[in-house]
């Protein structure tokens, strides 16, 4: 099942365990956020569903991989034989996001715990490995010329 999505102004044709890259938006890494402007919902040998605008209670769940900037683009004004030079930088904020799940009906997806990674297991004073004597470098002799 696809779904075509409105946001940050742009619309999208999402799937299932798509990776998306958007418009900035509120949440934290991991949060799931529920995206529910959803202008047309498909499937597999049916017909489309189209939204007048938007599909009723539908909805797309994403998980936020990453919040971050975008490349940086250059403007740069000129007015030539005026000594009119202008340059500037822009670096857009833009999320990640993993759809999870396409629901027609709105309902949340049943989404499993992950697992915490294990505490590394503590090293004692005499597990450490004896650190090596540092060697000093040799007095050079002095000769006579």
């Amino acid at each position: 099942m696809f779904a075509v999505i409105k946001t940050g102004g742009k619309q999208y044709r999402v799937a299932k365990n798509d990776k998306l890259v958007v418009e900035k938006l509120a949440g934290d890494v991991g949060d799931i956020i529920e995206l529910g402007n959803v202008l047309m919902l498909g499937g597999d040998g049916q017909a489309p569903v189209v939204g007048t605008p938007t599909v009723a209670n539908a909805a797309v769940f994403a998980e936020v991989l990453e919040q971050k900037k975008d490349e940086k683009i250059i403007i740069f004004k000129k007015k030539r034989r005026q000594n009119y030079r202008r340059k500037n930088g822009h670096r857009q904020p833009i999320t990640v996001l993993r759809v999870i799940d396409v629901s027609p009906t709105g309902e949340k997806p049943k989404i499993e715990a992950k697992k915490a990674p294990a505490p590394k297991p503590e090293i004692e004073a005499d597990d450490k490995p004896a650190k090596k004597a540092a060697k000093k470098p040799a007095a050079k002799k002095k000769t006579k010329e």
